[in-house]
C-alpha cells in the first residue's frame, strides 16, 4: 500500500531483455532515469522474480499486472511465458495479461484462448505496434472470446515513439464501433489516447459505460491540461492507475503526484484500485 492506498499498477512490462530491440532499452533508459529498473534484472537479462518482487513491495504496489507482447515490427516478441516465473514466485502480487497479433497468430482467438487458460487476466492488443486495425472483423473472435470469458480487453490508443509503428492505428475513434457491437465487453484504451487524442479517448470514456482510460505513461501532474476540456472528477471515475513500467521514475511518486490532484478520496481509490478491481475481481 502506498499512503493507505491499496495500489494496482495495471500497466507494466517486464521482457527478458535480450528479447528487444534497441529501441526498447533506449526507451526504458530515457523514461526511467535514475529509476533502478535494471537491478530485478540478471546479467543476462533475465528478470529476477525476487528481486522485482522486493522493489514492488518497497514502492507499496499490491498488484501487478504483466504484459507480454508479440509486435515483431516495433519492440519484438516478448512471449507470455516469460512472465511465468514471476506468477509462480507471487501469485498474489503478479498477474498476466495476454496479447495477440494477428499478423503473427492465427486463428488470433485459439492463441488468446491459450494465453488465457495459463492464467491471463486480461487481453491486451497493441494496434500501433502491429500495424493493424483494432476493428478488424478478423479481431472479432477475439473479442467474442473475451467476452464469455469475462476479461477486459486493454488497448494502445494514442502514438508511439518506437521505429516500425504505425500512429494512426492508435485513434482511439477507430473502437467507436467496436464498444457498442460488444456493450457488454470492458475496454480499456491504455495511455488515454496520448497524443492528440486525449479528447475523443475521454469523449468515449464518458458515453460508453464498458471504456476506461489507464495512466500509463502520463504524468499525473500533467493529467488536468490534458483533459482540460472535461470536469477531471467525473472523467476520474474511469482512469485506471498504470505506470508503463519501467519507463516511470518513481510507481510511489506517481501515486504521490495523482493524490495531490485533489480528487474526492473514494474517486482517488477507484483510480488506484478500484475501478482495476471492478474490470478484474480476482485482483482483490
Amino acid at each position: 500500500m502506498i499512503d493507505g492506498h491499496f495500489v494496482v499498477d495495471a500497466h507494466v512490462h517486464t521482457p527478458r531483455l535480450p528479447t528487444l530491440k534497441p529501441a526498447w532499452l533506449q526507451w526504458a533508459h530515457d523514461f526511467a532515469g535514475a529509476y533502478p529498473w535494471r537491478s530485478v534484472y540478471s546479467a543476462s537479462g533475465e528478470v529476477v522474480p525476487s528481486a522485482m518482487d522486493e522493489l514492488m513491495e518497497s514502492e507499496g504496489v499490491d498488484r501487478v499486472l504483466l504484459f507480454c507482447e508479440y509486435s515483431p515490427r516495433a519492440t519484438g516478441i516478448q512471449p507470455i511465458e516469460d512472465n511465468l516465473p514471476l506468477v509462480a514466485f507471487n501469485p498474489e502480487r503478479f498477474r498476466l495479461v495476454a496479447n495477440v497479433n494477428p499478423y503473427v497468430h492465427h486463428p488470433a482467438a485459439a492463441e488468446v484462448a491459450r494465453q488465457l487458460d495459463l492464467g491471463a487476466v486480461a487481453l491486451k492488443i497493441h494496434p500501433v505496434h502491429g500495424a493493424f486495425s483494432p476493428a478488424d472483423k478478423e479481431l472479432y473472435p477475439v473479442y467474442q472470446l473475451c467476452l464469455e470469458r469475462g476479461v477486459p480487453v486493454i488497448l494502445h490508443s494514442g502514438t508511439s515513439s518506437f521505429p516500425g509503428s504505425r500512429t494512426s492505428f492508435g485513434n482511439p475513434e477507430l473502437l467507436s464501433d467496436v464498444v457498442e457491437d460488444f456493450p457488454a465487453l470492458q475496454f480499456v484504451f491504455a495511455h488515454g489516447g496520448r497524443g492528440w487524442w486525449y479528447d475523443v479517448a475521454a469523449f468515449l470514456a464518458l458515453a460508453r459505460e464498458n471504456v476506461w482510460l489507464d495512466l500509463a505513461g502520463l504524468p499525473p501532474k500533467k493529467l488536468p491540461e490534458y483533459y482540460q476540456r472535461f470536469d477531471l472528477t467525473r472523467l476520474a471515475g474511469k482512469f485506471v492507475f498504470g505506470t508503463d513500467w519501467p519507463g516511470v521514475p518513481s510507481v510511489a511518486a506517481n501515486v504521490r503526484t495523482l493524490a495531490g490532484l485533489g480528487l474526492p478520496e473514494d474517486v482517488l481509490s477507484g483510480v488506484l484500485s478500484g475501478n482495476a478491481i471492478k474490470l478484474m475481481p480476482s485482483l482483490a
